[in-house]
């Protein structure tokens, strides 16, 4: 090779280097551009693209608040549970652990594949709601991509059937769906929070970066029950129930000074805690005592003999011929049980006289009765705040409808719940006066309204005594060591336009003690079956034995104990 070609050669590969030289110089200064432009100008974006990956938004759960009985017993609190969820999108079909989960769910491999494939264009799909937290860590354990787990809470009844139909119930998601649960809802909910945390690729929580929106506590809320009263009323109305063959029942106790309901039972009932075997899910969840109306019979006497008192026409010395015991009104027949012959207004409740009071009613003026169950508030919802709670029904009947104003008088043809019977019961032993009732605890009593002179309530109550006494038709009713007042009722029902000759509500309406009153009691049993079915068989020795149990638990000093020593000795 020549020297000429020699240079040629060195000069070619002087140049290749330099050309290299150049394109990787080229490359670092590209590179370092792109470096700057991504730490300078697309810094931003980089980091949004980045936490969109990582970071998360999280629910905050909030805790629903407690519901408790007057003295801050448990009615309904809220215990945490764990939720299953998949995103069908990153779950794999395939995978080990798919038996293992499908049993932690109470299912099979086969219908779990099943369930995610039919949602696999989904991100979002419930597995299970409402686990404990143990199970809830075994599935977490699994470690399976595209499961996870999130925290709630779930609504738990410790009282269970005894105070269901009062307190009510939850959803699966915590929304009130009967009950106080539905009727104050607004107040018990908490309002759910939420925060920003990190995840790593198989979606686990590894860090919590801050609190996006508080979480909000739900209110707890105390009601006017208390759940000793709770129990043992509703195992007496159960017992009389079951024994008796009835259909239901209900029983409502009132604190005689505040208007607070003390308790509130009925039958049939259900475990709200497990509602999978509810079966007839209206008649078991009705509160009947609230929301079921019926014709009182003769409880409403004692108002008929209150409302003659005040017309001023009849006096405690007023007697009533009703010989030869049945009356003709405008082609009506209308009976007592026998001839009574001449009464004084008090016999004729200790008698149960229907010839009594109808006489009373039609000789005042045609308004006079009704105005003053209307007083007392019959007709007209309570006011509890309670779901479907009824008015029940008090019709006007003009000055012609003779035969309507008779049968009024004696609880036909009107219609009242128990709760509303209980109410109208209160006067007779606040000494004419009459408060609101009230499901919830009371700081103070609220303003009382009069709505009879204190001297005719307090001779009505002495009156309805003598019911309770020798020769009164609610002797059952009484209660060893304490003076009771009462009155019985018993009312055919209704039946395809007319009354049922073998069907029947029986119902004792009742204060006691009589000195210094302390509460009010309705007990009601509907179609009671067996042989007994007056108010003063059935429905009287649930009365005595509710109450009585109350007055014992609640301290109130007996004012009977000339009766309770001679009662003792004859044992």
């Amino acid at each position: 090779m020549s020297d000429e070609q020699s240079i040629q050669t060195r000069a070619a590969r002087g140049w290749r280097l330099w050309l290299v030289f150049g394109l990787l110089l080229l490359i670092a200064v590209a590179i370092a551009g792109k470096m700057l432009s991504l730490n300078v100008q697309e810094q931003a974006f980089l980091k949004q693209q980045g936490d969109a990956r990582v970071l998360r938004t999280a629910v905050i759960p909030a805790h629903r608040g407690m519901i408790s009985d007057r003295n801050g017993q448990p009615l309904s609190v809220s215990a945490p549970v764990s939720t299953v969820w998949v995103n069908p999108q990153e779950f794999d079909l395939k995978h080990g652990s798919i038996d293992r989960l499908a049993a932690l769910l109470n299912s099979d491999r086969p219908a779990l594949v099943k369930k995610v494939s039919r949602f696999r264009n989904k991100q979002f799909l419930y597995l299970k709601r409402q686990m404990t937290p143990a199970e809830a860590a075994k599935v977490e354990a699994l470690d399976l991509p595209g499961v996870y787990v999130d925290r709630e809470y779930k609504r738990f009844y410790p009282a269970a059937e005894v105070a269901t139909h009062l307190v009510g119930f939850t959803n699966v998601d915590g929304k009130g769906q009967e009950g106080i649960e539905l009727a104050f809802d607004d107040w018990l909910q908490g309002v759910p929070g939420k925060k920003l945390v990190m995840k790593d690729l198989l979606g686990r929580t590894v860090k919590h970066i801050r609190e996006v929106e508080p979480m909000t506590q739900g209110h707890d809320l105390q009601l006017s029950i208390d759940l000793r009263l709770q129990y043992l009323a509703y195992r007496e109305l159960k017992a009389a129930v079951q024994a008796h063959k009835a259909d239901s029942g209900a029983a409502v106790v009132l604190d005689a000074h505040t208007g607070e309901v003390l308790a509130m039972v009925n039958q049939p009932s259900y475990n709200p805690n497990d509602r999978s075997n509810l079966g007839d899910g209206m008649k078991a969840l009705r509160n009947r005592a609230l929301t079921d109306t019926f014709e009182p019979g003769s409880t409403m006497k004692p108002i008929t003999v209150a409302t003659a008192l005040m017309s001023g026409q009849y006096s405690l010395n007023s007697v009533i011929d009703t010989s030869p015991g049945y009356m003709r009104v405008r082609g009506k027949t209308i009976r007592d049980h026998r001839n009574y012959g001449e009464l004084d207004i008090g016999r004729i409740i200790t008698k149960s006289s229907n010839v009594g009071v109808t006489k009373l009613a039609l000789s005042m003026h045609e308004d006079a009765v009704r105005n003053t169950m209307q007083n007392l508030g019959l007709g007209r919802v309570p006011g509890t705040g309670f779901p479907g709670e009824q008015a029940g029904v008090l019709p006007y009947y003009p000055k012609k409808r003779t035969v309507e104003r008779a049968t009024m008088s004696y609880g036909y043809g009107l219609s009242v719940t128990p709760l509303q019977l209980a109410q109208s019961y209160m006067p007779f032993a606040t000494g004419g006066v009459m408060r609101p009732v009230s499901l919830l605890k009371l700081d103070r009593p609220e303003p009382a309204t009069r709505v009879m002179p204190e001297e005719v309530a307090d001779s009505v109550l002495r009156m309805m005594e003598t019911v309770t006494q020798q020769g009164g038709t609610g002797r059952r009713a009484a209660i060893s060591g304490y003076r009771v007042a009462g009155k019985t009722g018993t009312a055919h029902k209704a039946s395809n336009g007319g009354y049922a000759d073998d069907r029947y509500i029986a119902v004792f309406a009742g204060v006691a003690p009589v000195i210094n009153p302390e509460i009010v009691a309705v007990v009601m049993v509907d179609n009671p079956k067996n042989q007994e079915y007056y108010g003063g068989e059935v429905a009287a020795p649930v009365f005595s034995r509710i109450v009585g149990g109350a007055l014992r638990m609640l301290n109130v000093a007996p004012d009977n104990w000339q009766t309770a020593n001679t009662q003792m000795v004859m044992k």
